[in-house]
């Protein structure tokens, strides 16, 4: 007799937004338990603002017996609302805007009465299999993957994210604790929600918490919305702590973090890392493919915002711009230091500019900096340091950069630098190692974590000694063998996070957290 498969329901709403860490851990995630054959797992799809249109229950009398028509409909408009509001009948539109103008207020009138269900709704994938391809996974996964996450079940929650926020946010006018509304996950034996999240979850489901790090409570300074980040991570927090959540941090780091904060979950919280994507890989590529991605990838040609802060050449036609880039690849080939990751305060991109222009001025005056990466928060003084470097074709800030061409600027940079002053766990450098790279990283405790010994360190408010560590790697007697070493202690460590050896992982934590609920 074949044991009874894990129900596992996994949120999957930091996938709609695009390359960064958070995403691409989502992703890779979904994939990676889709692929355990003692679990099935459903996407909830929900987004953090806009209202989704609800699908179907098929266990209700009356879905039951709809035309098949409508349903397509149905999940046709599930579509459409996560872009736009879907064409409504003269009922829907009052219910509508008595819905917009009351839900806050019903929703918290909910949380204090206990009549606080949010009933999620079914979406089928059959017919809409590149809307759930190109949606959530394109980014991350390989085509191979599709059959996979695309066969998967999904549910709806169409009550967004932001908003069950803030109805845990509103309760505390009426409440000592906040009060955030349940999921009718009663089919499920697991809720697995990405970063502490707004919602319980019913009395037979287990609920698991993706902790990434607790960055909005220790550098609040350093994250966007300040005030509103920092409260919606900690309540959310607090109330998953209460209601008996269990924690797969990405680190230990991000879980002695958590435990700083809530000793009273260090039972309940481990470590699983982070999985890479088997997108990376190390392969013989030819340097001139580097020179083809910058052309193809500098940041957004037609953005209004990439041209207000001068992050491309300012080309007066077409001959202009191919005489630049001829003055900037004179040789046919470049050298270069590589950072990906978000511009944003946290990321410690000036620090590694202002070493860059020293080794540029002391030793290497060809050596480019190239930076991978879209526009977070507080920008505005980094790009200023940047414009210089880029009208003189000097640095390269890319945007929207595939796998498969990071691959190749992983391979061919001088160094990968990560110089962030907190992480949770910090793909680039992992993913770097696994396309035979070498890491330089900032000695924080997440970077030291992960990458071990195959990574060199130095202080990340010191230019000093980033400019040293350097220097060691790059330009000293000994560079060439510290080089090779890092190069193939880095294909030993890299293989840690492949996703063979942090599959067992999930799924011996995730029936140990269901075996603990049926006791």
């Amino acid at each position: 007799m074949s044991k009874k498969k894990l129900k596992v329901l996994l949120e999957i709403r930091p996938a709609l937004d695009g390359f960064a860490g958070i995403p691409q851990e989502v992703r890779l995630l979904f994939q990676g338990l889709c692929n355990i054959n003692s679990i099935e797992v459903d996407g909830l799809i929900q987004t953090s603002h806009k209202k989704l249109y609800r699908g179907t229950n098929d266990c209700n009398h009356f879905w039951k017996k709809i035309s098949n028509s409508k349903k397509i409909n149905r999940y046709s408009k599930v579509i459409v609302s996560m872009a736009e509001k879907s064409h409504q009948s003269k009922i829907e539109i009052l219910l509508d805007i008595v819905e917009k103008k009351m839900l806050l207020f019903y929703l918290v009138l909910k949380m204090i009465t206990g009549i606080n269900k949010i009933k999620l709704t079914h979406f089928d994938p059959l017919l809409f299999k590149d809307f759930i391809w190109r949606t959530f996974f394109s980014k991350t996964l390989p085509v191979s993957d599709f059959v996979y996450v695309a066969n998967a079940g999904y549910k709806i929650c169409s009550i967004p994210w932001n908003m069950m926020h803030m109805i845990g946010l509103k309760s505390l006018h009426y409440t000592n604790s906040p009060q955030y509304p349940v999921l009718d996950t009663k089919d499920f034996d697991v809720f697995i929600g990405q970063t502490p999240y707004p919602g319980r979850v019913h009395p037979n489901t287990s609920l698991v918490i993706r902790y990434h790090d607790a960055l909005p409570i220790f550098m609040p300074h350093t994250i966007s919305g300040k005030s509103k980040h920092q409260a919606t991570h900690f309540y959310a927090l607090m109330s998953n702590v209460k209601s008996g959540a269990y924690f797969a941090c990405v680190s230990e780091s991000s879980r002695q973090d958590l435990i700083r904060i809530f000793p009273e979950v260090a039972d309940r919280a481990v470590t699983i890392h982070n999985m890479v994507s088997d997108y990376y890989y190390r392969e013989d590529s030819s340097d001139k493919k580097v020179l083809r991605i910058i052309r193809l990838r500098q940041h957004g040609d037609f953005n209004d915002k990439t041209r207000a802060y001068g992050l491309i050449p300012k080309f007066l036609n077409t001959i202009d711009k191919e005489n630049f880039y001829k003055k900037c690849f004179s040789n046919g080939s470049i050298r270069y230091l590589l950072v990906v990751s978000t511009i944003e305060p946290r990321k410690n991109h000036t620090l590694l500019l202002a070493a860059w222009e020293v080794l540029k001025d002391e030793l290497d005056p060809e050596l480019k900096l190239i930076v991978v990466g879209t526009l977070g928060w507080d920008y505005k003084n980094i790009l200023q340091e940047f414009n210089r470097w880029i009208d003189c074709g000097d640095l390269f800030l890319l945007s929207d950069v595939p796998a498969s061409d990071l691959r190749v600027l992983y391979h061919h940079a001088l160094a990968t630098i990560c110089p962030s002053f907190g992480e949770g766990f910090d793909f680039s450098g992992i993913e770097s190692m696994c396309c035979g790279g070498i890491t330089i990283a900032s000695d924080i405790p997440a970077h030291t974590e992960i990458y071990a010994d195959a990574a060199e360190y130095f202080d990340p408010y010191s230019e000093i000694s980033l400019v040293n560590t350097l220097k060691k790697v790059l330009y000293e007697k000994e560079s060439l063998t510290i080089r090779e070493h890092m190069r193939h202690r880095g294909e030993e460590i890299s293989l840690r996070y492949r996703q063979d050896n942090i599959r067992p992982k999930w799924e011996n934590f995730l029936q140990d957290v269901v075996s603990v609920k049926m006791k």
